[in-house]
């Protein structure tokens, strides 16, 4: 074996060593190739960040702290940055995070199942024994349009086609395939009489709201008269609305009080009004559930014996014992729950979403949500200290997002084949959808698909955009700590991407 001598430190000292030894150590310490410089930006896109800038230097946004990222799908190049991994509270363009995840984990098919069970015998068109409706999560049962009344007749008839006229026990709402903690960690409590703060149940009727009618009284001072659609609701109301002059204007609050049931409304109507409809968050979407489907089934002529109850109300949880169902209903699948989630910003609609992630877990609770979301995330580059999730919609203030984590959950979503079409589907679409309708006619007019976001202080704009060369960019914009009108801020939101609308290089 050839060997070379070389000088130890030790004086009077020489080692030898294999030449190959030799030549693979001074490889090692040859320099390394230098890094090639990024290009730097073309011309276009010097000036189209000197035009953002412009925007976000206005003096009426000085109070107020900008996350921005924006980058090509085409070439990756990030076109626009500023504060692009600063936590920022994102308000609904956290649903962007849940449905991200949801639709890798559950697959666009999935839906939801309702099953109701009979829990006794059936002998002479007579079920002796209760209905037990078993929930899984679906946010979808609402009767505004009526959709309720025809299913429910639906599921009459079903029952009658059995056999079954009439049932001696109670229609019992079976709600266990989620936890008890409906409300979201770090929701304002201000916010919980309203129906954007319903609790999230495994059976939810008219995502756990109901409508209050309010009319002003005969005489200036007197109680205005209320009555709750649909009479079947669980809410309970303390009404301390009062008739005020002809010539002042309406003003009511709803305060869903600590520790009390029921919704405390107060304020003035005034005298010879129109009625007022303020649509609020009822106690127990549970019972609220099966309180309209026993009107319902009354109504399509089977008798009920026994009243609505919510499980967790009764003594001892009854147990199908392998019953099988009388009834089982499957929700729209999650392509069509999407629609409504994203350009409605239905909160409910996430929540669920947000619980039905975490049973891919094992637990269909938030914590199990956050836990699953992390993972697929985590798989996805997004590292878990550029996101802070505690709900599924967004509704908490303590929710924290960068938004070059939106921005790299959008490009991967683009470049999913599995979630791309269903994702960009769901999207409010610049100039057609009510969420971004103030787009129409202008350079932004069906070149958006994007969801926004809005909570106090909070303003949210991120999705996609197609440029004047018909280049796709994916975009976040996200606005916090701002005193004035959001007026102002979505003018400044909107000014920004209607220059990407308009870019060409």
């Amino acid at each position: 074996m050839r060997t070379a001598v070389l000088p130890s430190r030790r004086a009077g000292l020489t080692v030898c060593f294999p030449i190959a030894f030799v030549v693979a150590l001074a490889a090692c310490r040859a320099p390394r190739p230098a890094v090639r410089p990024a290009a730097p930006p073309s011309r276009a896109v010097v000036q189209l960040r000197r035009d953002i800038n412009a925007v976000l230097a206005a003096p009426a946004l000085a109070s107020s702290f900008w996350g921005v990222v924006v980058k090509s799908l085409k070439t990756d190049e990030t076109i626009y940055s500023v504060n692009h991994n600063k936590l920022l509270m994102p308000a609904s363009n956290m649903k962007i995070v849940t449905l991200a995840a949801a639709a890798d984990r559950l697959g666009w098919d999935y839906t939801y199942e309702t099953r109701v069970v009979g829990l006794g015998s059936i002998e002479g068109g007579t079920l002796t024994g209760d209905l037990l409706v078993v929930g899984s999560g679906d946010p979808s049962l609402d009767d505004w349009d009526g959709a309720a009344t025809r299913l429910f007749a639906t599921w009459a008839d079903q029952l009658k086609a059995m056999g079954v006229t009439s049932v001696t026990g109670q229609i019992i709402g079976d709600d266990n395939a989620f936890d008890d903690d409906g409300l979201g960690f770090g929701w304002e409590w201000t916010d919980l009489g309203a129906a954007f703060a319903a609790r999230t149940s495994a059976l939810q009727f008219n995502e756990g709201s109901a409508q209050v009618i309010v009319v002003p009284g005969r005489a200036v001072g007197d109680p205005a008269a209320m009555t709750i659609n649909p009479t079947t609701s669980s809410l309970v109301i303390r009404n301390l609305v009062r008739t005020s002059d002809s010539a002042t204007s309406m003003a009511i609050e709803r305060r869903r009080l600590p520790g009390r049931e029921g919704i405390e409304l107060r304020g003035s109507v005034p005298l010879g009004g129109t009625p007022v409809v303020q649509t609020v968050a009822v106690d127990n979407p549970t019972l609220s559930f099966v309180a309209a489907l026993r009107a319902a089934l009354v109504a399509n002529g089977i008798q009920i014996g026994g009243p609505a109850v919510d499980i967790d109300d009764l003594p001892a949880a009854p147990a199908p014992n392998g019953a099988a169902p009388l009834i089982t209903y499957r929700s729209p699948p999650l392509s069509e729950l999407a629609a409504t989630l994203m350009k409605l910003s239905q909160n409910q609609f996430a929540e669920a979403l947000f619980r039905t992630l975490g049973s891919s877990e094992g637990r269909a609770t938030a914590d199990g949500g956050r836990t699953a979301a992390r993972a697929i995330l985590q798989g996805w580059g997004i590292a878990p200290a550029a996101l802070t999730q505690v709900d599924g919609s967004g509704l908490s203030r303590y929710n924290y997002v960068t938004p070059e984590s939106l921005v790299a959950i959008l490009v991967h979503i683009n470049r999913d084949e599995r979630l791309r079409a269903g994702f960009e589907a769901a999207l409010a679409v610049a100039g057609s959808d009510e969420a971004l309708a103030r787009f129409k006619g202008t350079a932004g007019d069906g070149k958006i698909l994007a969801k926004n976001g809005s909570m106090t202080s909070v303003r949210a704009l991120s999705g996609y955009v197609t440029t004047g060369d018909g280049e796709a960019l994916a975009f976040s914009i996200l606005a916090n700590n701002f005193e004035g009108p959001a007026s102002t801020i979505i003018s400044a939101m909107d000014a920004i991407v209607i220059k990407l609308a308009a870019f060409t290089r």
